[in-house]
């Protein structure tokens, strides 16, 4: 049970860097972001919130250890912890904030306390 859900933790980011890296307007439209007149911020779609959640997705199923899925959890612990900071400094749509950042928290939760003890 515990191999398949990371697993499916590992595949869900790949899923939602996916979104990022082939459809950056729409996940910026997703996210709140307003267009400029610059394609930069399209850019930076499909780099940090694309390519970067692809790529650590297959490498951590490529390595497939206890040690990669907690590192993956780190990772979603720090988008959680951005997150939660966002919430109390910035003011974002409340709802949308706490919904993201409970998923980033509850995948962070799993990927380490399941993973981490497990590690040589």
């Amino acid at each position: 049970m515990t191999t398949a859900l990371n697993v499916i933790a590992a595949l869900l980011t790949i899923g939602f860097g996916l979104f990022g890296f082939l459809a950056p307007a729409f996940t910026a439209n997703a996210l709140d972001l307003a267009p400029t007149k610059s394609t930069m911020g399209l850019s930076e779609m499909r780099a940090s919130v694309g390519g970067l959640f692809v790529v650590t997705g297959a490498a951590v199923l490529w390595l497939n250890t206890p040690m990669a899925y907690a590192m993956l959890g780190v990772v979603y612990a720090g988008t959680a912890l951005g997150r939660l900071i966002s919430v109390a400094l910035d003011s974002p749509p409340l709802l949308k904030a706490l919904t993201f950042g409970g998923i980033e928290l509850a995948l962070a939760l799993w990927l380490i306390l399941v993973n981490i003890n497990k590690a040589p």
